[in-house]
């Protein structure tokens, strides 16, 4: 589905990544590991279009997408949850939701798609009038994760969707990820909360300084004395 190859990307005269590569099948969880730092967030933004890439080729569904425009690369199905969430706190939850459904592709569903939200999201149909900005941290995660659903994504990015967020919410946040997976939309995943990214994902890579240094089963990177060791404090 995503087949990312040789990707470099910088800020200004900073190069961030060397020629990254990584791949997402359909149906499939793959996290992105590593310290902060190691280009995460620039892999993440490069593939959503929102950063210009310096080389390498990014094909979702077989379209090279490498130099579209992050409302484009919307349209194809790749969706992402930024960090720190972004919403627009002056506005209320619902119409949070109605502002990601404005691609043409996600449109003509948005009212159907709301109510699959509001499914997977009690809380936000409880307070559907509420300005965003009144809502709890993980209520507002909900909502990032909920604008991003309405665009109909194939593939969903999430940056770093635990952060600052207390340990249950964190669990029911993953355990919403893991059924909308369910629902045959893959994820690429970058956290910092690596039990829990290993624990439902997949595979997963590895980046260093900006280049892949490891890939494999999540399952195996999970029992790995290097991943234990500089991840897990085991």
């Amino acid at each position: 589905m995503l087949e990312v190859t040789n990707l470099t990307a910088s800020y200004g005269a900073i190069q961030i990544l060397w020629n990254v590569s990584l791949r997402v099948a359909q149906g499939e969880i793959v996290s992105l590991l590593g310290a902060n730092g190691a280009g995460k967030t620039t892999t993440i933004r490069a593939l959503a279009g929102e950063i210009a890439t310096s080389g390498g080729i990014v094909k979702f569904r077989d379209q090279d997408i490498t130099s579209l425009p992050a409302y484009k690369t919307v349209e194809t199905g790749l969706v992402e949850i930024p960090e720190g969430r972004q919403i627009w706190g002056g506005l209320s939850i619902e119409d949070n939701l109605d502002l990601g459904a404005y691609s043409r592709r996600a449109r003509p569903d948005r009212h159907r798609s709301k109510e699959w939200v509001y499914s997977l999201f009690p809380v936000l149909a409880q307070r559907r009038k509420t300005s965003a900005r009144d809502l709890s941290g993980g209520q507002q995660q909900m909502l990032a994760i909920g604008r991003a659903l309405m665009a109909k994504p194939l593939l969903l990015m999430l940056d770093e969707p635990s952060l600052g967020l207390a340990p249950q919410i964190v669990e029911e946040l993953f355990a919403i990820l893991v059924r909308i997976n369910d629902e045959n939309i893959s994820i690429l995943l970058v956290e910092q909360n690596v039990e829990f990214a290993l624990r439902i994902a997949d595979r997963a890579y590895v980046l260093e300084h900006g280049r892949m240094t490891q890939e494999g089963p999540a399952e195996e990177l999970r029992k790995s004395d290097d991943i234990r060791a500089a991840f897990l404090g085991l």
